[in-house]
């Protein structure tokens, strides 16, 4: 049974080496990790392939204003034929020809000359909804970019969290390993090293927790990169200690001049427009300029040569004068639809910008405060400990000061990337996100 525990933890060990070995350590600043996204992120693959099927939904508008050429032939073999020849010859006077045989070719051209702007109206159509799809596209990367930056920011804070998480469970275990050689002296109670002792079970638990959010953290923006699974990413903190912030936005106007997902709706309602116009264009009739060439071989009775004909085509959809109405009714209240649609974006984007301003603001408020913090839980502990030193203060006084230390260090490391992280999603609710990162062209 021994030799078989020992196995297992001989087989464990060996997987869990092999385990640290796959993982395989990255370092990438934010910028890098944006591009990263936008070249391998199913969103903007997505994105970018919406906008070739309106590249070519487009073209296909285009071509129907080419004119339409069409060839065909025939050959038949004919059994038996009765011919009777319409003329004004005596067809008594002699034998009837022999019939098994007909060909027949045709070349047809047809060229669109009044469709009642039908053409005109689609193209402009799809013209704008093949903007509006490169609009949509570009707010996806700016989303992309934006779900990268909270992610980077994110890691960047849970990292820091686990490194000042260990860094004061050393000093824990360190007061601890004293309290015990204390308390094997009698110089301090029981219950003063056990204090000291929960205080570093609890710090282990914060650790624990801490590294399982960092895992997840980490997880996410792998996933999103789409780097091979079991990267841990290393986040560069220069990227958040010299970052300066210039042309913060103030108010909403940036937005309602730059939001790309708001230009789409607004190239939208140009298309419904064209739609609508499309619509009307069913109560106009059909002209084309039509041409060809026909050639015809009747074994033994007639052949005919060089018959070239051309000449106009009328046509018009006598259905269209009761059903077509409906057609333009419904283009029309699509139209009211993507109008309202505009309206309801504005406000949103509105509420959304004003809300982005005041928690950049707040996050900056709260990294003066936290500064102050710091200097005051470190002054704070000093004279604690030397109170305790002195019999002026007890064990829980001791570790609750060195709790609010922690807290406020913790917190104002973190300050500073919140307060980058609130930036970028003031300039993101403004559609200026573009100005901090090259978006690639589609």
């Amino acid at each position: 049974m021994k030799k078989i525990n020992r196995f297992l933890l001989f087989g464990l060990s060996i997987l869990g080496i092999n385990a640290m070995v796959a993982q395989e350590k990255r370092s990438l600043t934010l910028e890098e990790s944006v591009h990263l996204a936008w070249d391998n992120s199913n969103e903007v693959g997505l994105a970018n392939a919406k906008v070739h099927s309106k590249k070519y939904e487009l073209q296909s508008a285009k071509n129907n204003q080419y004119p339409d050429f069409k060839i065909s032939g025939q050959y038949q073999r004919l059994a038996n034929a009765s011919i009777n020849l319409k003329t004004n010859q005596n067809t008594n006077s002699g034998s009837l020809p022999i019939v098994d045989q007909l060909m027949l070719g045709q070349i047809s051209a047809s060229i669109p000359v009044f469709a009642g702007f039908k053409m005109q109206n689609n193209i402009e159509m799809h013209e704008n909804l093949y903007e509006a799809e490169s609009a949509t596209a570009f707010h996806t990367k700016e989303e992309v970019a934006m779900k990268v930056i909270n992610l980077y920011a994110s890691l960047f804070k849970a990292q820091k969290t686990v490194a000042l998480l260990k860094e004061n469970q050393k000093r824990a275990e360190q007061r601890a390993y004293d309290f015990g050689e204390l308390e094997k002296n009698e110089i301090i109670a029981r219950n003063d090293l056990l204090k000291a002792q929960l205080q570093v079970s609890k710090i282990k638990l914060s650790i624990d927790e801490a590294v399982n959010h960092e895992n997840t953290i980490n997880f996410q923006l792998i996933t999103l990169l789409k780097l091979p699974a079991g990267t841990q990413l290393e986040i560069r903190e220069s990227d958040f200690a010299n970052f300066k912030m210039e042309n913060i936005p103030t108010n909403e106007k940036p937005a309602l001049e730059n939001r790309k997902d708001l230009l789409a709706i607004q190239l939208q309602q140009k298309a419904s427009k064209s739609n609508i116009k499309l619509a009307k264009g069913g109560y106009y009739p059909t002209v084309n300029l039509i041409g060809g060439y026909v050639a015809l071989d009747l074994k033994n009775v007639v052949t005919v040569q060089n018959a070239m004909n051309f000449g106009l085509g009328l046509s018009y959809d006598l259905s269209a004068i009761f059903k077509n109405g409906t057609m333009v009714k419904l283009a029309e209240s699509k139209a009211t639809e993507i109008q309202k649609t505009e309206a309801v974006l504005t406000d949103y984007i509105k509420i959304e910008v004003q809300t982005a301003i005041e928690d950049y603001h707040l996050a900056i408020q709260q990294n003066e405060v936290y500064g102050q913090a710091v200097e005051q839980s470190t002054e704070n502990y000093r004279i604690i400990k030397d109170k305790y030193e002195n019999g002026l203060a007890d064990t829980n006084d001791l570790l609750e000061a060195d709790v609010e230390q922690l807290s406020a260090t913790i917190n104002k490391t973190l300050a500073k990337a919140n307060i980058i992280q609130k930036y970028y999603a003031l300039l993101n609710a403004t559609g200026q996100l573009t100005t901090t990162f090259t978006i690639s062209k589609l």
